[in-house]
């Protein structure tokens, strides 16, 4: 890791914990820069689904790595790493704070960790790998991912076909797990201080969970779906309509499910992933945590920031 690099504080957390609200509180108050550490987020005609900052807060400060790719375009771990530490050294240039926000915490540990070189990918194996998949279902490959990497498979989804496939593949060419290739590497590594909005009490995170899912749909969520579906060359095997959310509503517009049953897979999908992102936070004994269901989180967060210039 780059020890001579001053930490870059990130804001870190569960889907609904309020990242941006608080993000925005900081902005408001310091010469700070946003990156985006989102995997949605890079997506282009996904704003609704995703919870992207509106144009009227993005126009309250700089945001980074927000409608970068198109949504048939994958993103990895790899590249966000190399644009953000670019993005962090050329913010610093201009003279103000970087600041990551966001919940894909694969995204924080490839930036703090460094990620050491794996093999590329290999089309036999990942064509043996769906074909597999396409038999049996990826929660049985989710199921052989746990019995050789136990670390990784606690925090992929049983459906995550893009991590779950990687993560056999990389098994399958070296023989080590991929949670165990994870390290420093180069001093690529990026000091950070993790700023983790938890809640206190899970059933007022659920409370927000339901209500921002309400939100969305009331907003136009399913004419978002109904877009990217129209467009005639996407299909929901693309990492960015796994997306949580998007894959629920793809299939509910097939005829999959009715309304209350989208609904239903799309809350309990949400949930799930608050569970993994708390699950990676917690793993991280060095955080600063803050109750993000609490009235005054905006003002513990600006006294962590302001602590770290004492």
């Amino acid at each position: 890791m780059n020890a001579s690099m001053r930490p870059v504080w990130v804001v870190a957390g569960p889907t609904a914990a309020g990242k941006t609200a608080i993000a925005l509180e900081l902005a408001r108050r310091r010469p700070i820069e946003i990156i985006s550490m989102d995997s949605a987020l890079v997506y282009r005609g996904m704003d609704i689904g995703t919870a992207k900052p509106s144009q009227s807060e993005r126009a309250l400060v700089p945001h980074h790595l927000i409608d970068v790719r198109d949504p048939r375009d994958a993103y990895s771990a790899a590249a966000f790493a190399a644009d953000a530490r670019a993005l962090i050294d050329a913010i610093r240039a201009r003279g103000r704070e970087p600041l990551l926000v966001g919940g894909t915490m694969l995204y924080l540990h490839a930036l703090q960790q460094g990620l050491s070189a794996l093999p590329g990918a290999d089309p036999a194996i990942r064509a043996e790998l769906a074909a597999r998949a396409a038999q049996r279902g990826w929660p049985a490959l989710h199921a052989e991912l746990a019995r050789v990497d136990p670390t990784l498979a606690q925090r992929l989804a049983p459906n995550d076909a893009q991590r779950i496939q990687r993560a056999l593949e990389v098994w399958m060419l070296t023989g080590q797990p991929l949670s165990a290739q994870f390290g420093a590497r180069d001093g690529d590594g990026v000091a950070l201080r993790v700023l983790a909005l938890e809640p206190r009490e899970r059933a007022v995170l659920h409370a927000r969970i339901a209500q921002r899912l309400r939100a969305m749909l009331d907003a136009g969520f399913l004419d978002e779906v109904r877009a990217l579906r129209a467009r005639g060359d996407l299909h929901p095997q693309l990492p960015a309509l796994r997306a949580v959310g998007y894959r629920q509503a793809w299939a509910h517009l097939d005829g999959a499910t009715d309304a209350p049953t989208f609904e239903a897979q799309a809350l309990a999908a949400t949930r799930q992933l608050a569970k993994r992102q708390l699950t990676w936070l917690r793993a991280m004994p060095q955080r600063v945590v803050i109750d993000c269901c609490a009235a005054d989180a905006g003002v513990r967060a600006l006294a962590a920031l302001g602590a770290d210039d004492a």
